[in-house]
């Protein structure tokens, strides 16, 4: 979808940021939740269940965007009221695919009845992320996106044009420094 902010039409894709914080927080209780069952009690049939399901909403994020995802659509509407705020859809994607990769760890480890440190600390690391962008409002995920992209890893593409918290800003490319582009 493409949005637009302060009377210009986006040139990239782009996403709602309060329903991109709304869908972090979605997750971040389901997760919060299956966790705590399988940390405090020992019943880990939720984190298997939440872990799977998240990695197939991460999956629908990346690959056909988060209007489309289970967490995209209930967030949508807790976020209806509010004006939207657009923000490139790129730096987002790419958090996302490092959502999805964390649920798919955490859902192959899981479902092959491994429990201990290994997924305790994935699922931290996750827990830990969605509650900085849903709370916070801080997408790691995005930010490391910036870095490689003013570090000359990534191509600087159309998708850079808004970004929440400045994520997006190039600044000077050459030497990694923020600055207005």
């Amino acid at each position: 979808m493409n949005g637009v902010i302060d009377g210009r039409e986006m040139h990239a894709a782009t996403v709602n940021e309060h329903e991109a914080r709304a869908a972090a927080g979605i997750t971040m209780a389901l997760g919060a939740t299956a966790f705590a069952y399988a940390n405090f009690d020992k019943l880990f049939w939720p984190i298997r269940t939440v872990s799977t399901f998240l990695a197939f909403d991460f999956l629908l994020r990346v690959t056909a965007g988060i209007e489309r995802s289970p967490t995209g659509l209930v967030a949508r509407q807790m976020a209806r009221r509010q004006p939207p705020q657009w923000v490139s859809a790129k730096p987002k994607r790419f958090a996302w695919t490092l959502g999805l990769v964390m649920a798919l760890a955490m859902a192959v480890i899981t479902n092959s009845g491994v429990h201990g440190p290994l997924p305790r600390t994935v699922c931290m690391i996750c827990l830990t992320l969605m509650w900085m962008e849903a709370v916070l409002g801080l997408c790691l995920g995005c930010e490391i996106y910036g870095v490689m992209v003013r570090w000359g890893w990534r191509a600087p593409d159309d998708a850079f044009e808004v970004c929440a918290g400045g994520a997006c800003d190039l600044g000077d490319v050459e030497t990694g420094r923020r600055g207005t582009t």
